[in-house]
């Protein structure tokens, strides 16, 4: 019986818990699951809550060492997502930018045929002064490295009932949330060319 190979595109994610999920969202609902699952793709999602590029959270490891520990080792995706930066927020944003041009530097010496985008930090309601801080280093080294930036705090996610979208404890998103999520990252990958 021949085999028969599957040419499924793999969207692989690291993130914080944004991406992974939190509280009654599980892992298998948040918006960059949703987003693979409405453009066709695997999804492939690593990292754990309260992470970023430098915060290491409870769980003790960076984007960076997630990737390595959960993501490095398999094969090459078509597309890698490295979302977060809200964690990171309390840290210099030189050293946000400098850990995210590590992290991205790690990608492609690994996958160098795969496509990495970057999405900003995530805050479905305001956001303070220094995430834009963050926020700008991050767009920085997407620039500097060509890969695409994705900027969520140029979104407005509340529109009508604040519960709708952000769960009771104000930061992070319900299951509309993340739907609406999914859905702008959905046409934002449709819509962003690869960058040469």
């Amino acid at each position: 019986m021949p085999v028969v190979q599957d040419t499924t595109p793999v969207m692989m994610v690291v993130g914080d818990s944004f991406t992974v999920g939190s509280g009654p969202v599980h892992p298998w609902e948040t918006y960059a699951t949703e987003a693979a699952r409405r453009l066709g793709w695997q999804p492939v999602v690593a990292g754990a809550g309260g992470t970023g590029f430098v915060n290491p959270g409870r769980v003790g490891r960076s984007f960076a060492q997630s990737f390595t520990a959960e993501l490095a080792w398999r094969p090459a995706p078509d597309v890698l997502i490295i979302s977060g930066g809200h964690n990171d927020h309390r840290w210099a944003a030189s050293s946000v930018r400098r850990a995210a041009a590590r992290l991205v530097g790690s990608v492609k010496a690994v996958w160098p045929s795969t496509r990495i985008v970057m999405i900003g930090p995530i805050w479905i309601d305001r956001a303070p002064r220094k995430a834009y801080l963050v926020r700008d280093a991050l767009a920085d080294v997407a620039g500097r490295e060509q890969v695409t930036f994705l900027d969520p705090l140029r979104q407005r996610w509340i529109s009508g009932d604040r519960a709708d979208v952000l769960l009771p404890d104000g930061v992070h998103p319900t299951l509309e949330g993340h739907d609406r999520l999914a859905q702008w990252l959905v046409n934002a990958l449709r819509a962003t060319p690869v960058p040469s």
